[in-house]
């Protein structure tokens, strides 16, 4: 990579790259990349993409988040994207390596042409935290992706993605975990949402505790003034002869008959907290899609993986969490991305 300082401007489009850097940070760019050297943040990206060809731009950072879909521009012109990105260590899974210090963007798509980019501190951003397990969590390798790593994209500037979620983290783990609940707390801010996903991995746990465990968190997140929300878990993709998923595997009712999409449920009712129903949403969508055209939405065809998404299961997953923050107003309708 070529080192640029704060004041050159460089020009380039998938050839040549035009970027703009903040008078605080260094980056180093290429046609498909850049580095910006800022500490922990919260961050306002803002990129011009086009070119003199007509071209086609997706941007993904840090962990293989996905952070702007993928946008057509005709031949000579030029349009504006803005997002706000979450820069923070460890840069993935909280438990997992620390990852490349700063800021790390990726230019992607079939066609990639950036004419400007510009990196400043966000202010006035409202964090979105996710807390759950592997289907949630930025996973740091293809061809798996929790739905929480494609979130970004559907959201603009002035909303950020915290993911501290954690692949293998039950209630208990996560609670018990300093690098995960005790690290989260503190961070919460007046008016943050706090995305609870954990069931995946209760397996042994019962349902009292279970219980406890989802009450201790909303509790702890209202605490710190942030607004909770229970989110119920993704089915795992498990027909039954009939083409339905109503079977404890794919529902997550695990050994002990602790039925934790229905304890969530209870948990969001009586501590009137707002819930996302993803079990609902998720077995609706894969029945209709039926045994063949559901296996894309997981790992089957890759892994034999009815458990974890692929990033188009997770994308669509993510999608279905977009849909229920803004008709439940928790995320302004300005601030998400549709269509």
């Amino acid at each position: 990579m070529r080192r640029f300082s704060a004041a050159v401007l460089v020009a380039a489009t998938v050839g040549t790259l035009l970027a703009a850097v903040p008078a605080q940070a260094h980056a180093d760019c290429t046609a498909t990349a850049c580095h910006f050297d800022v500490p922990p943040g919260t961050y306002d990206v803002k990129v011009v993409l086009g070119g003199e060809a007509a071209s086609s731009t997706s941007i993904s950072g840090e962990t293989r988040r996905a952070l702007l879909p993928e946008t057509v521009v005709a031949a000579g012109e030029r349009v504006t994207r803005s997002f706000t990105v979450n820069v923070r260590t460890p840069e993935g899974e909280p438990t997992g390596a620390d990852g490349t210090p700063g800021l790390d963007l990726r230019l992607q798509g079939s066609a990639p042409a950036l004419a400007d980019i510009d990196v400043t501190p966000a202010r006035h951003t409202r964090q979105i935290f996710l807390i759950g397990d592997s289907t949630v969590c930025d996973q740091p390798g293809a061809p798996y992706s929790g739905w929480g790593q494609q979130l970004p994209q559907f959201l603009r500037k002035g909303v950020s993605v915290a993911n501290h979620a954690d692949s293998g983290e039950s209630t208990v783990t996560y609670l018990q975990n300093p690098r995960l609940w005790a690290t989260v707390q503190p961070r919460i801010r007046r008016g943050d949402l706090v995305l609870v996903q954990l069931a995946h991995n209760d397996k042994t746990t019962d349902e009292p505790t279970y219980r406890a465990n989802l009450e201790t968190l909303v509790d702890g997140v209202r605490a710190e003034g942030g607004r909770p929300v229970l989110v119920t878990p993704i089915v795992r993709r498990w027909f039954n002869a009939d083409g339905t998923l109503n079977n404890g595997t794919a529902l997550l009712v695990n050994g002990l008959g602790v039925d934790h999409p229905a304890v969530t449920r209870s948990v969001a009712a009586a501590k009137d907290v707002p819930l996302i129903d993803l079990t609902a949403k998720t077995k609706t969508l894969v029945e209709t899609l039926g045994v063949e055209a559901s296996k894309a939405l997981y790992l089957y065809n890759e892994k034999r993986d009815n458990t974890h998404t692929s990033v188009y299961g997770a994308t669509v997953y993510a999608g279905l969490v977009r849909d229920e923050l803004t008709a439940q107003h928790l995320v302004p309708q300005g601030r998400a991305r549709v269509g």
